[in-house]
């Protein structure tokens, strides 16, 4: 296994020495989205500093707490992972560090299943999610079923659906066309699988769906031949290509399908905290950190550049 797994035992990692983001994890998969919390952060106040820029913005429950809970699943490099040494890494987690420092507060991640994280969000498990989630109507609007209760969602980002199959492409696939008749891996709950679902219904000979609890396993698929293809997000399947094995084991096939935002989802009745959370996204933007995160990662194709709410179809 790589650094893209997920580590499953119990761990409490402490904060990012750049500031701002804290990782709290425990043992066990539930399907609320928790997986619960090795800690939290301690002291009234949290280390909150009121004289960052945008502090003023914050509901003032999260001023005199110093935090804002996210919940993410963190299996998804690079948007969100866990790295060699046990600690959280990615696009997510950096540009939580910057919102938090424009905002005076810190970031706690706490992992869970991803198709539990928006009912952890309305639950008041999490104060905001962050987790490579597309902004889509259904989801806003409580429709889909990985979105119970409905979300706002700051959009930060925008990333489509790719295919990633075994070095050198031995079915010879090149568009989701291609995957009719093949067994194919996707996450739970995901855009990617609603994809899947999608081509299925445009197949003669059908798709033998692979659905995950988690992209990391399906990648597993991959590499162990169990699966001859696995859809996931763009930048996760170019991540894969240029890292997996030294860039010997996978490779991207076809073009990006269907781009769209990515959105920090927030509780709809908490507009506060939402507007707060655009302030800061679009003062990232504004004064060049955000650019200088999806440059660490190479993920500059997705960059934005404005902070909108709900923007997606």
């Amino acid at each position: 296994m790589t650094s893209l797994t997920r580590r499953s035992r119990c761990t409490v990692l402490g904060a990012f020495a750049t500031a701002g983001v804290l990782l709290l994890s425990a043992c066990g998969d539930q399907t609320d989205g928790d997986n619960g919390s090795g800690g939290s952060a301690s002291g009234n106040g949290g280390g909150a500093n009121a004289e960052a820029p945008l502090y003023d913005l914050l509901p003032e429950a999260i001023q005199e707490a110093g935090v804002i809970k996210v919940g993410s699943n963190i299996d998804y490099a690079p948007i969100e992972f866990f790295d060699d040494n046990d600690e959280i890494a990615g696009i997510d987690p950096d540009i939580a560090a910057a919102l938090g420092e424009v905002l005076g507060v810190e970031f706690t991640f706490s992992d869970g299943t991803f198709d539990g994280l928006v009912l952890g969000l309305n639950n008041g498990r999490h104060d905001i999610v962050m987790s490579a989630m597309t902004d889509t109507k259904d989801r806003q609007n409580g429709i889909s079923e990985d979105a119970e209760g409905g979300a706002d969602f700051v959009n930060y980002f925008q990333a489509g659906s790719a295919i990633l199959v075994a070095k050198g492409n031995p079915e010879g696939i090149n568009g989701v066309a291609d995957l009719c008749g093949l067994t194919v891996a996707a996450q739970r709950g995901t855009a990617n699988e609603y994809l899947l679902d999608a081509q299925q219904e445009e197949c003669d000979e059908p798709i033998s769906p692979m659905i995950n609890e988690t992209d990391s396993n399906s990648i597993t698929a991959l590499q162990s031949g169990r699966a001859q293809a696995v859809i996931t997000d763009f930048p996760v399947a170019l991540y894969n290509e240029l890292n997996a094995g030294g860039g010997d084991l996978f490779e991207v096939v076809g073009e990006q399908i269907d781009a769209a935002p990515y959105g920090i989802a927030v509780k709809k009745d908490n507009t506060e905290l939402r507007d707060a959370i655009q302030a800061a996204v679009q003062e990232i933007i504004d004064n060049g950190t955000y650019d200088e995160v999806l440059a660490k990662w190479s993920a500059e194709t997705g960059a934005v550049d404005e902070a909108t709410i709900n923007a997606g179809e």
